[in-house]
């Protein structure tokens, strides 16, 4: 009877750790603290061309044809996904002239490394831009047991400030 019991634990133990899904934030509670109550229009991006390859070359995975984004003053608002070890992480980023304002884990569906929706280490990417390679302008510091979540937070951040190159109003010379 013992060995039944633990085999019917065996069996389904991996779609209980599958289904960890913690919502920390609102994709809107997000873009309304983003933008201080001066919510702007959400607007759609189109993804093709060398933009396309771009963005799957930083998130090391295919993109949709479209992205959602927020533009108010020169800042833009995202959010994205990208998997982790076998779950999407949903994050939010703003990005100004300085580079990533603002970090936010939205959704963590993983069993493991959900350190990164800290404080801690969503500072890290504060201020990061991208160097002339375009890559992210600095090392962000792994956590133990969370290696794949961090590679994933550091692809969305070097996507979103991609994606803000895009968008961003140019300066006039």
């Amino acid at each position: 009877m013992r060995t039944l019991a633990a085999i019917v634990l065996l069996l389904f133990t991996p779609l209980a750790a599958g289904s960890d899904e913690q919502v920390f934030e609102s994709e809107a509670a997000f873009v309304a603290r983003a933008f201080a109550g001066a919510e702007p229009q959400a607007q759609t991006l189109w993804v093709q061309g060398a933009l396309r390859e771009r963005l799957e070359d930083a998130l090391g995975e295919r993109v949709g044809l479209r992205l959602r984004y927020w533009l108010h003053e020169g800042r833009s608002a995202w959010v994205l996904d990208r998997v982790g070890k076998d779950h999407p992480i949903t994050s939010g980023f703003v990005v100004g002239a300085s580079g990533i304002e603002q970090v936010a884990v939205l959704i963590y569906r993983e069993s493991r490394g959900w350190e990164v929706k800290h404080d801690f280490f969503t500072r890290q990417f504060l201020g990061a831009r991208l160097n002339d390679k375009g890559r992210l302008d600095r090392t962000v510091n792994n956590i133990t047991g969370a290696t794949l979540s961090v590679r994933a937070m550091q692809r969305m951040a070097r996507a979103a400030l991609i994606l803000h190159e895009q968008i961003a109003p140019r300066p006039e010379r």
